[in-house]
């Protein structure tokens, strides 16, 4: 059974950092791109950003500047730097991959909360 698990969430203040984690079981070289989403309460979860297989990243433009995607392919995980949080950007981060035959497995989400 695949496994991707998100962890690293935390309630922090505004302009504040957290670091998100996204370790999966699937084979690296199965592999075509990893993303971030977030649902905040009411709305409709949205692309943040993604990486594939080259290291080319992707950002909202809510997130540019701000947030940072990587991979460590020897540990099969993936992770999102945030900085300078704003209280919107408080939801659920999930993480998405996407494989070489494109199919999808998703996480079970984190909760980040920023708040004073």
């Amino acid at each position: 059974q695949v496994r991707v698990v998100e962890s690293g969430g935390a309630l922090v203040q505004p302009g504040g950092s957290l670091r998100l984690s996204c370790a999966t079981s699937l084979p690296i070289e199965t592999i075509r791109a990893m993303g971030w989403f977030r649902q905040a309460p009411g709305k409709q979860r949205e692309l943040v950003g993604s990486i594939n297989t080259a290291g080319v990243t992707t950002y909202s433009d809510s997130v540019k500047g701000r947030f940072t995607i990587s991979r460590d392919n020897d540990e099969n995980t993936g992770y999102l730097q945030m900085n300078d949080l704003e209280t919107e950007d408080t939801a659920v981060y999930y993480c998405r991959i996407t494989t070489i035959i494109e199919n999808f497995y998703w996480g079970q989400g984190t909760q980040v909360t920023v708040s004073s």
